[in-house]
């Protein structure tokens, strides 16, 4: 799905306390925020409307299997070729 960016206006000092403490938790506020975000989503979207913006999600994504590296067949494995 496209990502869209919002503003939040934060006090300069606030801004540096958070990032201070979140680094020493091994988090950041951008990981805090995107937490607050679904938590947000899953509150006030009604569960029909997230099913179906998730699937959207699912047909716009490829999937992985499409992408995968051939893997050699077990006859081919071992086999030396003489010239």
């Amino acid at each position: 799905m496209r990502k869209m960016t919002v503003s939040v206006q934060v006090d300069a000092e606030k801004l540096r306390a958070i990032q201070f403490y979140t680094g020493r938790k091994d988090t950041s506020m951008e990981a805090e925020l995107k937490d607050c975000v679904n938590k947000i989503y899953e509150k006030y979207v009604p569960a029909q409307t997230r099913e179906y913006i998730e699937s959207i999600g699912a047909v716009e994504r490829p999937s992985r299997t499409s992408r995968s590296v051939p893997q050699p067949r077990p006859e081919n494995i071992g086999e030396r070729h003489e010239q």
